[in-house]
């Protein structure tokens, strides 16, 4: 972006001198500068420019309260002179990280009681992954190994994150997916329906499941794993008949399901 500002300049400078980005095409970013975001307050962005912007995105789809919250910085700035940080190996806890996980274990679903903490979401799913494989390992069922996940699904950008994650561009950078990952169609009826009806294609869509678990032989299949909404793909709304339908093959082979519910989980849809 052309600028008269000499910081912005500044800035942009340092960007292409020092940072690399995420997700970017340096060329184009060297040929006109990332945007400044300099300071933020409820549901707007402003850049170096002086542009106010509405955030529509919450910042990557996680800031859920806004920005410029007085009591979350106040809580932060007390908690930092108190205990900044300490880790949770070792048979160790600390009282923030247990009070929080019981607030979480409160609002979850019925069943979901125990929480484990990491620092992205493409390190949960990471971890998801090993854990999957753990459980049934120690079920007795070591061979439960495969993943099924959906294409043009989003769950990271590590390298397990990306394997599961369902879009090519990122596949193609690493050899990826690596093993034990497999994709099925996604329930994006708008574009790719046909002449079926949205009940119809929901069904068929999640019926994709069922064909692929028979395919790999329910023995070999550890979890699936989704969006409710697809985010980065698209804002993908899966039709009615969908999930009643994926819960029903889940249950009838027992596997488990991973809901990857970083954009509508806390809020986000209304309740």
């Amino acid at each position: 972006m052309s600028s008269n500002n000499p910081q912005t300049r500044e800035w942009q400078a340092l960007s292409n001198d020092h940072h690399l980005a995420p997700f970017s095409d340096f060329k184009q970013l060297k040929e006109k500068g990332p945007r400044i975001i300099t300071k933020a307050h409820g549901v707007y962005l402003w850049d170096s420019e002086g542009n106010k912007i509405l955030d529509g995105m919450a910042g990557l789809w996680c800031v859920a309260i806004g920005y410029g919250r007085d009591e979350l910085a106040d809580a932060a700035a007390k908690q930092m002179k108190e205990l900044p940080y300490y880790n949770l190996f070792f048979q160790t806890a600390h009282p923030p990280v247990l009070e929080l996980a019981k607030v979480i274990s409160d609002v979850a679903p019925a069943g979901m009681n125990h929480v484990f903490f990491t620092g992205s979401g493409s390190e949960g799913n990471d971890t998801m992954l090993r854990m999957v494989r753990h459980y049934w390992a120690i079920k007795g069922q070591p061979n439960k190994k495969t993943i099924i996940a959906r294409k043009n699904g989003y769950h990271g950008s590590t390298v397990a994150g990306a394997s599961l994650g369902g879009m090519t561009y990122m596949h193609e950078q690493g050899d990826l997916p690596i093993p034990g990952i497999t994709h099925i169609a996604q329930p994006y009826w708008f574009g790719e329906g046909g002449e079926m009806s949205p009940e119809e294609f929901g069904v068929w869509a999640a019926n994709q499941l069922e064909e692929k678990i028979l395919e790999l032989g329910v023995d070999n299949v550890g979890a699936f794993i989704a969006e409710p909404i697809q985010g980065a793909g698209g804002v993908i709304v899966p039709p009615a008949t969908y999930w009643p339908r994926i819960k029903e093959i889940l249950a009838k082979y027992e596997i488990l399901f991973v809901a990857d519910e970083v954009i509508c989980g806390f809020g986000r849809t209304g309740e």
